[in-house]
């Protein structure tokens, strides 16, 4: 099933009163522009990148190198998008988790919208914003059926999705999730063939 703009919209929430730059862990999904495959493909069971695939890892890597607050914990890159945990520092002085109980938590992911003046430096929003800007404009350089593309396109959707982790138990169980996450493409809700809640 193709990407349907109309049935695939979702609004842009925020969690009242959150600070999105403050010390914790959170779960992220980010989908390309009308989920298109565009990163490689599943080959018994194990993703393999292809060029844009290999942008996309490159500059994940390189988010945590310029940004001393941001650890990055397991992720993956799959053929439409890409899941993530990351750590805002200080996640604790002596390395374990630090549960976040400022807020009511939903158990769905938060859309976010990446607006300038919402925007706060060493914040998730921040770092979401720097590193799609990053693989959009390497992705763009990069010749087009041997052609230099003269208009940029689209890479990724506008929002992108943050689950807040409030404790170890919930950190594991997101890391089995992305370990996991190419075995199960075929029934994925991201899956092009598959109906979708995203």
């Amino acid at each position: 099933m193709s990407y349907d703009p109309q049935k695939h919209h979702r609004r842009s929430l925020r969690l009242k009163g959150y600070d999105y730059s403050k010390a914790g862990a959170y779960f992220i999904t980010i989908c390309t522009y009308n989920l298109q495959t565009l990163f490689g493909e599943i080959i018994d069971g194990k993703m393999q990148l292809n060029q844009l695939g290999e942008v996309v890892a490159e500059e994940w890597e390189r988010s945590a190198q310029m940004r001393q607050e941001i650890e990055l914990d397991y992720s993956v890159i799959m053929p439409n998008h890409l899941h993530g945990i990351v750590i805002i520092n200080n996640v604790g002085a002596n390395g374990h988790f630090v549960p976040q109980h400022e807020t009511p938590l939903h158990g769905h992911f938060v859309p976010q919208h990446e607006t300038p003046l919402r925007m706060k430096p060493r914040s998730i929003s921040s770092l979401m914003a720097g590193f799609k800007s990053a693989v959009t404009k390497r992705i763009n350089r990069i010749p087009y059926h041997g052609e230099q593309l003269t208009t940029p396109v689209p890479v990724w959707q506008r929002n992108y999705y943050e689950h807040i982790i409030r404790n170890e138990t919930s950190l594991n169980q997101l890391r089995q999730y992305i370990i996991e996450n190419p075995l199960k493409w075929e029934i994925d809700q991201l899956h092009p063939n598959n109906p979708s809640k995203w």
